[in-house]
């Protein structure tokens, strides 16, 4: 294909009006994505600039350290435990929600309003939910008899508290995403499955789950990159502890940086959050989007 001069001044059109996009996204995600490479290979000072060449040595000291691995493993425990559960309940409440009922607008909107809170707030209400002597979770779990556990301090159990805290913030987002896809889908398709006897679990598992399937896998897209850049729950909630339970790799990257001064290590670490996102968003695409219905 040969490039005529129309075709030379469209594109040169095209990329004035994209011009001020490009330089927002130069400043802010390509030229740091960059630098952060660049960091990675270097041994810094505490100011973060680059002094002495290592190579892979960063790379190779985060394969064999256990701090390290063990983020790693509270990483996808925090996934594991945030984002099916979330886009599961933000599923059944968007059914719910998508009744024709009087009044029910009331209800769609106290239920998506975690979408307005922030989640430094989100935290610190959570926060008091969990404390041990005066929260309210252990003590609606007193009144039926049940012994209330240390939801921050107990290493197994303070990484599902963060897990909550998190559902708990994005169950909004979720629920508008899927209300917006249950809303578009034809009532002659329930019309017709009614007539061919297909009621409750049927028509849901049939019709529901495939005709939605495109917002939810947006869901699950969007939800693991945001889950596994989570900082804010962690920091003010249990700061990465107990004993690294919930030292993710976002939160040892911001410790090995602002507090070790270690620039060019949690450069590393970065580096290897991209690449552990980039090849989960791949997997997803591959694989889990064949199983996707579009309309």
């Amino acid at each position: 294909m040969r490039w005529t001069a129309r075709d030379i001044r469209s594109l040169g059109e095209g990329l004035v009006y994209l011009a001020p996009s490009l330089v927002l996204f130069a400043v802010f995600v390509f030229i740091p994505l960059g630098r952060t490479f660049y960091l990675s290979l270097f041994n810094t000072r505490v100011t973060g600039q680059a002094t002495t060449f290592n190579g892979i040595d960063h790379y190779i000291g985060l394969m064999t350290s256990p701090t390290f691995q063990s983020g790693l493993v509270a990483t996808g425990l925090f996934a594991l435990y945030t984002v099916p559960v979330g886009i599961a309940l933000g599923l059944v409440l968007a059914v719910l929600l998508n009744q024709r009922l009087r009044g029910i607008n009331l209800f769609r909107t106290m239920m998506a309003s975690t979408i307005a809170i922030s989640a430094a707030v989100g935290a610190l209400i959570w926060n008091l939910l969990f404390n041990p002597s005066l929260g309210l979770l252990n003590y609606v779990l007193s009144l039926v008899g049940i012994r209330g556990p240390e939801w921050l301090i107990q290493p197994g159990i303070a990484v599902v508290a963060v897990s909550v805290t998190t559902i708990w913030l994005t169950l909004g987002t979720n629920i508008i995403v899927l209300l917006a896809g249950l809303q578009g889908i034809p009532e002659e398709i329930y019309e017709a499955a009614r007539l061919d006897g297909a009621r409750g679990l049927r028509m849901f598992s049939r019709i529901t789950v495939p005709m939605v399937s495109p917002s939810l896998f947006f869901l699950l897209v969007v939800d693991t990159v945001g889950v596994l850049q989570v900082f804010t729950q962690i920091h003010l909630l249990t700061r990465g502890g107990p004993v690294d339970a919930t030292r993710t790799l976002v939160y040892s990257i911001y410790l090995d940086a602002f507090q070790n001064f270690q620039f060019g290590y949690a450069s590393a670490e970065s580096v290897v959050l991209f690449v552990l996102v980039l090849c989960l968003t791949v997997i997803q695409f591959r694989f889990i989007e064949r199983r996707v219905h579009y309309q």
